[in-house]
């Protein structure tokens, strides 16, 4: 019995063998499990349920079928944030809030992507408070398909050419936004990705911090088993 934890796959049409290495683990991996968490960044981009490219639909059949007889869920990432209902319906995914409390085998956990703590990157800060606005996203839902492409590539032109002049510190997670967090929802183990940096972080009072990895280079899973 084990619950896996994935992120940042950044699954695109340029970058096939990411996806048949997801497609590797979804057929290989998942016979012992109980759920299967997708913590965001399934896809390097995403600009509507309605421009889903070729291969994302390809793959919401396989995950749809595997859905069947076990439960997969979704927290938005920072890339694929506009991702709707209609397509997590169409993969069978049970789509999350951005932070979600869980009882992983009696350990009270709190999961999210993780760029909401990173608070000191205060431009991307309030970027991210603009598209979560309701009336932004009603505007661009409403755009003509080829203008909702031309903005997506601008937003990933201009990231890539701000994280450039950006120090490592400013893009990673802020102590006291993950100390805040975990007091609120008393969690004692927190899990997120985000960052691309995996690693088990152990904090003050018992707490634990766990960073799923990315999927650039090797694919990364965490598998968390109920001790016996």
């Amino acid at each position: 019995m084990r619950t896996l934890f994935i992120g940042d796959l950044h699954l695109s049409a340029d970058r096939p063998d990411i996806t048949q290495a997801f497609y590797h683990f979804l057929d290989t991996q998942l016979n012992d499990a109980d759920a299967l968490y997708i913590l965001g960044d399934l896809f390097e981009v995403w600009v509507g349920d309605d421009i889903a490219e070729p291969f994302a639909l390809e793959l919401a059949a396989k995950l749809k079928a595997i859905s069947a007889h076990l439960p997969i869920y979704y927290i938005h990432g920072n890339r694929d944030f506009l991702l709707n209902k209609k397509y997590a319906q169409l993969s069978g995914m049970q789509l999350l809030p951005e932070v979600k409390v869980i009882d992983l085998y009696g350990t009270k956990t709190v999961l999210l992507h993780g760029d909401s703590l990173c608070t000191l990157d205060k431009a991307y800060q309030r970027f991210r408070w603009f598209r979560s606005q309701a009336w932004a996203r009603f505007i661009y839902n409403h755009l003509p398909q080829k203008r909702r492409i031309n903005i997506a590539n601008n937003l990933r032109a201009k990231s890539k050419a701000s994280n450039k002049n950006k120090t490592m510190q400013i893009m990673d997670v802020e102590s006291d936004a993950v100390q805040q967090l975990m007091q609120q929802t008393g969690a004692s183990l927190m899990i997120h990705g985000h960052t691309h940096r995996p690693d088990i972080h152990q904090l003050q009072h018992g707490l634990q911090r766990i960073v799923v990895g990315d999927w650039y280079h090797q694919a990364s899973v965490l598998s968390i088993s109920l001790m016996r």
